[in-house]
């Protein structure tokens, strides 16, 4: 199904075609002054000087031939050649009745369906997700929702850190305080014990009393230095303490991703992509793109038309370990042999940026992908306190972000029981679900590349550009059809009728953009579309509601017809949010 844009494009282009111009002049888009018009064509004056004709006349010609036409209520030509329209409420209501029986709400999916990994996440094993982590997975998942519904085939990969010195650290202080265990007896050949001598909340307590006194204690860094080694050389008790690393923290951080919604396709980690890292080395000097620079690898990735110094991209340090730069590039070959990608985001802290120039133009120099293979960065901005600086706990630490969860879910708890009487099961039932909107709308709706202020307060207000604003607009919809139906209505697809006031056409204009809107996000990796849509449509709806008597109204056919526009609006505002990561209750 079109969207109603490209229905009304396609008259005007093709009149434009009937009058002797480019058709492509005819494009129409959404008024900048929606008191003279609702959409606006601007063509005639792009093609006035190629013509050789005032803009005026091309305008008025081509609205003489749109004259009479149904689709449109008024078109009219004004100086110095704009076109200016109004459709006619009857086209539009048949529009939003196909929209209501079609199952993807108007929104085309994409002709060549794409392959898209979606690089989000960023945790470390044992290490607690903290508030650093939440637009990362936030900004990830949503991007990826989106992109599913466009019809791409999606793969969200958490991709996290499981190598390295962190790991040494953490055995090494194992083994300090549990010498006795047969993980560290290179004579032991039995079977390991299937469970982990260490609970999450132990493995969190580990590792930074391991970083701390290896910063103080040169042998104890040492000792985890070859602890590191003989991990990566294989070491059977070191690979299976790994093991034991692994299983206990991706349990916790599934745990606390499913907290806000979040899910992954693939637990893919840093090891996985060790395997190819040999043999990318080796290729990479054979084929005279790396070579030696004071003792370490590299690649010179400049180009002639750099505005800023990029430095080489460095392969292995002078010692020979590798570098999240390898790691990530090894990366890159894993995944174009496992999935092939048309393209690959990465949703990253906006401050690595100049790692991922480095890491994309090493990947292409090199042919690690494909020419036409697309490799994206999506850089977000920090979350900041009221202070301006990244957000802390009142002690000035990092906060937690099940902690961060705990404490809007308790506003939101106080505030639903403040202000209805309400069974407390289900306050806190309802309390989980606005609190996610508030935490993740609050972040959505800001650019990604922007920095932004966690406002509690603003968040969780059910007034203004707000989460549960969006949620209570959605749960008065859903109490008006539910007495509608206790009443013995039925609530059927079809039946809108043309707009009896100002307020139901601009509700109904409203919902018609459901389409460009998704469409626009996916192309940009962009929620904040979504979030200004559904912010848009929210309020005509409430203007709606407040103006007209819905259930009341004495003429049936008008009765369903407002009904029915409330369901279509209802799913519309459903589908979106679920595409921003979060749901509705049934009630407030």
């Amino acid at each position: 199904m079109k969207n109603f844009q490209s229905f009304i494009s396609q008259e005007v282009m093709a009149a434009f075609e009937t009058c002797g111009y480019e058709a492509q002049y005819g494009k129409v888009g959404l008024s900048n002054r929606p008191d003279l018009c609702e959409y606006q064509c601007n063509g005639a004056m792009a093609c006035a000087k190629k013509y050789k004709k005032a803009p005026l006349v091309i305008a008025e010609e081509v609205v003489e031939k749109l004259t009479g036409n149904p689709i449109f209520e008024e078109i009219s030509a004004v100086r110095p050649g704009f076109i200016n329209i109004r459709v006619s409420g009857s086209f539009l209501a048949n529009y939003l009745c196909q929209m209501q029986q079609d199952e993807h709400l108007s929104v085309e999916k994409a002709e060549q369906p794409k392959t898209i990994i979606v690089d989000y996440g960023g945790a470390n094993v044992a290490k607690p997700l903290h508030v650093g982590h939440l637009r990362s997975a936030i900004i990830g998942e949503s991007v990826k929702r989106i992109g599913r519904f466009l019809g791409h085939n999606v793969i969200g990969d958490v991709h996290l850190g499981d190598w390295g010195l962190q790991m040494g650290l953490i055995i090494t202080e194992v083994k300090t305080r549990q010498p006795e265990l047969p993980y560290f007896d290179e004579q032991y050949e039995g079977e390991y014990p299937s469970e982990a001598p260490f609970t999450i909340s132990e493995l969190e307590e580990i590792y930074p009393a391991a970083s701390a006194r290896s910063k103080e204690d040169e042998a104890y860094r040492q000792e985890a230095l070859d602890a590191t080694a003989k991990l990566q050389n294989g070491v059977r008790g070191y690979r299976a303490l790994w093991q034991h690393i692994l299983d206990v923290s991706i349990a916790d951080l599934k745990k606390n991703y499913g907290n806000l919604n979040v899910e992954f396709d693939l637990w893919k980690k840093e090891s996985d992509a060790q395997p190819y890292i040999p043999d990318m080395v080796e290729a990479m000097k054979r084929d005279g793109y790396a070579y030696m620079d004071q003792g370490a690898l590299i690649v010179d990735i400049a180009e002639e038309t750099d505005t800023k110094e990029v430095p080489p991209c460095m392969i292995l340090k002078s010692d020979g370990a590798a570098l999240y730069t390898t790691t990530d590039l090894a990366t890159i070959i894993e995944r174009r042999k496992l999935f092939d990608p048309d393209e690959i985001i990465y949703v990253v802290d906006k401050r690595q940026e100049m790692h991922f120039i480095q890491v994309f133009r090493c990947a292409r120099k090199t042919g690690l992908v494909k020419e036409e293979t697309g490799l994206k960065f999506l850089g977000f901005g920090t979350m900041n306190g009221k202070d301006g600086k990244p957000f802390k706990t009142r002690e000035g630490g990092v906060m937690r972000l099940e902690y961060l969860i705990s404490d809007i879910q308790q506003e939101m708890f106080r505030k639903i029981i403040e202000n209805h009487e309400v069974d407390e099961a289900e306050a806190r039932e309802t309390a989980k679900l606005v609190a996610l909107s508030a935490i993740k709308y609050g972040d959505l709706s800001n650019q990604a590349s922007k920095d932004y202020v966690f406002d509690l307060d603003k968040f969780t207000s059910f007034e203004g550009n707000t989460g549960p604003y969006i949620l209570y607009t959605i749960v008065r919809i859903k109490s008006i059809l539910n007495k509608y139906r206790a009443n013995g209505g039925k609530v059927e697809p079809g039946r809108i009728q043309a707009p009896a006031s100002d307020s139901e056409k601009q509700l109904m204009l409203a919902l018609t953009n459901f389409a460009s809107a998704l469409t626009q996000a996916c192309e940009e990796s962009a929620p904040h579309r979504i979030c200004a849509f559904i912010y848009e449509l929210a309020n005509d709806l409430n203007h709606f509601y407040h103006e007209t008597k819905i259930l009341t109204e004495e003429d049936a056919g008008r009765k369903k017809s407002y009904i029915g526009l409330l369901d279509l609006t209802r799913e519309v505002l459903e589908t979106s949010i679920d595409l921003l990561g979060f749901s509705a209750p049934e009630r407030m």
